[in-house]
């Protein structure tokens, strides 16, 4: 059969078959996707398991209701020993050669005990001298008198004036005057002598000792022992601004001394009244009873009580920080973690208080936090405390 003319050759045959194809393919999707939903609905239950199984997958962490708990305020510091009244002894008098030290660094002394003896025969010698001295004018104030007695015995017969007994009056007290003269001064040449020995001050504890026998010493000498007056000690410990303004005398602390494991108890006596402008520290004075292990010029460590503080208190693992400060992360109702900034207090061996951020009911991440973001979901977990 032939074409008719002026058709198009491309309509015919051909595109029958291409409306047949047409059709099986459009047939095919169709039974595709009731395949689909059939395979769907006979697995909702397995995609459900599996859906749930994905949930549980979020991270497992360890959260922990602070609370609020009440602290005992401790500041932890350094410092050195020393004698809490030292006592510096020279020399009082002119001085001269050692004869004895009666003393050594570690002995007890009494007030007035003598420390050292120094050579005194040159004074022995001044004081027998002047003693001799005081002799001649007792004799001349004698002899005076004497005088004076016989001439008013022969004033009334005219053979003695009244201008001779005024100077026979006057020449016996004169001679008076002298034997007191000479007293006194034989008097000041004992108490030379006398602080010729070097003598403790106080009772105390000798801490050192700067003379030997035979050595020389003067008033510029300087110092030859030092003693601590009653062997009372006291640690003087630095203190930041903040810290200074917390404690104040009568508050009590606990000593370590380096190198000792015995720790002492102890008693702020004193709070510097000024900051040091270049530091920013001051000084609290902690006074200590004397022990053999507490030794002036060494080192030691020191925990202050200050008070006490309320509020939620976190091991260090809850805790982190970035340049923007300490924060933790907390776990909210859905589940998710936020982050929260603190403000870090004491720190103590159960833990750091935080006086910031926490009012100490939030699920607080307890460890892995550095692994975590803001917005994560999570799965937590009650930490055993």
């Amino acid at each position: 059969m032939e074409k008719p003319d002026g058709a198009n050759p491309l309509f015919g045959a051909d595109s029958d078959d291409s409306l047949s194809r047409r059709r099986m393919a459009i047939g095919a999707v169709a039974v595709l996707l009731v395949l689909i939903a059939i395979w769907f609905w006979s697995h909702r239950d397995t995609l459900s398991k599996d859906a749930a199984a994905t949930k549980d997958q979020a991270p497992l962490v360890s959260v922990i209701v602070p609370g609020r708990t009440t602290i005992a305020g401790e500041i932890s510091v350094n410092g050195s020993l020393a004698a809490r009244r030292e006592m510096p002894v020279g020399i009082a008098g002119e001085g001269g050669q050692v004869v004895s030290v009666l003393v050594e660094p570690g002995q007890w002394v009494g007030a007035g005990q003598v420390l050292a003896v120094i050579d005194r025969s040159v004074q022995t010698e001044q004081q027998a001298s002047q003693a001799a001295q005081i002799e001649v004018a007792r004799a001349n104030a004698q002899l005076a008198q004497s005088n004076l007695d016989r001439a008013l015995k022969l004033v009334d017969r005219g053979f003695v004036s009244k201008a001779d007994i005024d100077r026979l009056t006057a020449t016996r007290d004169a001679a008076a005057a002298q034997v007191r003269v000479a007293g006194a001064q034989l008097g000041v040449l004992k108490a030379q002598t006398r602080r010729l020995n070097v003598v403790a001050p106080a009772a105390g504890l000798v801490l050192e000792r700067r003379i030997e026998p035979g050595q020389v010493v003067s008033a510029g000498s300087g110092v030859l022992f030092r003693l601590a007056k009653g062997g009372e000690m006291e640690l003087r410990a630095m203190l930041g601004e903040s810290d200074l303004a917390q404690v104040s005398s009568g508050v009590s602390a606990e000593v370590t001394p380096v190198g000792s494991d015995r720790s002492f108890a102890g008693q702020i006596w004193q709070v510097a009244p000024v900051i040091d402008p270049v530091s920013r520290q001051g000084v609290a004075r902690i006074a200590l009873a004397y022990s053999p292990e507490i030794r002036p010029g060494g080192f030691a460590s020191a925990v202050i009580k200050a008070g006490t503080v309320v509020a939620p208190m976190l091991p260090e693992s809850a805790i982190q920080s970035d340049n923007k400060g300490s924060y933790v992360y907390v776990v909210d109702k859905d589940n998710k973690v936020e982050r929260r900034d603190i403000k870090l207090g004491v720190v103590t061996s159960k833990g750091i208080a935080i006086v910031q951020g926490l009012a100490g009911t939030e699920r607080v991440v307890l460890r892995a936090g550095g692994f975590l973001s803001p917005g994560e979901t999570v799965k937590p977990s009650a930490a055993r405390q």
